[in-house]
């Protein structure tokens, strides 16, 4: 069955073939950083609604999504597609280097599995890190970053001090942090961070809230 949601100027199409829009990918894309004409990828792109989420807020964007599924790879390419997008989608394992050029982007983004295989942790497969670790997609992004590009993402915060050191080993810095909360009676549930491709150390560490709802007004709230 097929659905849409809208973001922003943009129509988001979701299937049984994709995982459900949330909150936190809503406010990754709000959170990461951008540029006019910066070379874009999205690991694990799903349907696309990073993608689309960037773009609504520069369309001069040159977008890459990469996608293991094959069905969900063709709902991505189909979003695009209906929206007029010239993005490129392609089906692949995000960590083959074979896929891309090392340093070729400027910005990478990824909502990735958060919970290692066997941790007992809710979420389903499609949150298992059966088919790529933390340390594999820190791996490639830090790959795939050029030198000063940046790399965004949302993890959870338990898992913060895994990402670090990962983010680390692959030469990528830690430098802007953000803590989701759904009010100010409950922990964070989950950690937005953006790294620098050779940046200097220094963390600028910030405290928004979460508001759930699939719409374009729902995200992070100062």
């Amino acid at each position: 069955m097929e659905r849409t949601e809208r973001l922003g100027r943009y129509t988001l199409l979701l299937t049984e073939d994709c995982f459900p829009l949330g909150g936190d990918s809503l406010a990754l894309g709000r959170f990461a950083t951008v540029r006019r004409g910066w070379k874009v990828c999205d690991l694990g792109c799903g349907s696309g609604v990073l993608g689309l989420l960037l773009l609504d807020r520069e369309e001069s964007l040159f977008l890459t999504g990469v996608e293991v599924s094959p069905a969900a790879a063709d709902v991505a390419r189909r979003t695009f597609a209906r929206n007029g997008l010239d993005a490129r989608v392609v089906t692949g394992d995000l960590r083959d280097r074979k896929l891309f050029p090392a340093n070729a982007f400027d910005l990478v983004i990824s909502n990735p599995p958060w919970f290692p295989t066997g941790a007992g942790k809710s979420g389903g497969p499609a949150r298992s890190e059966e088919g790529c670790t933390l340390k594999e997609l820190c791996a490639a992004a830090g790959y795939l970053t050029r030198p000063g590009g940046r790399f965004a993402l949302v993890h959870r915060p338990e898992r913060l001090p895994d990402l670090f050191a990962a983010l680390r080993e692959n030469g990528l810095e830690p430098k802007r942090m953000a803590l989701l909360q759904h009010s100010l009676a409950t922990p964070p549930s989950a950690a937005l961070v953006e790294a620098v491709r050779q940046g200097r150390p220094g963390l600028e560490v910030l405290s928004v809230r979460l508001q759930e709802g699939p719409q374009s007004g729902a995200g992070p709230q100062p």
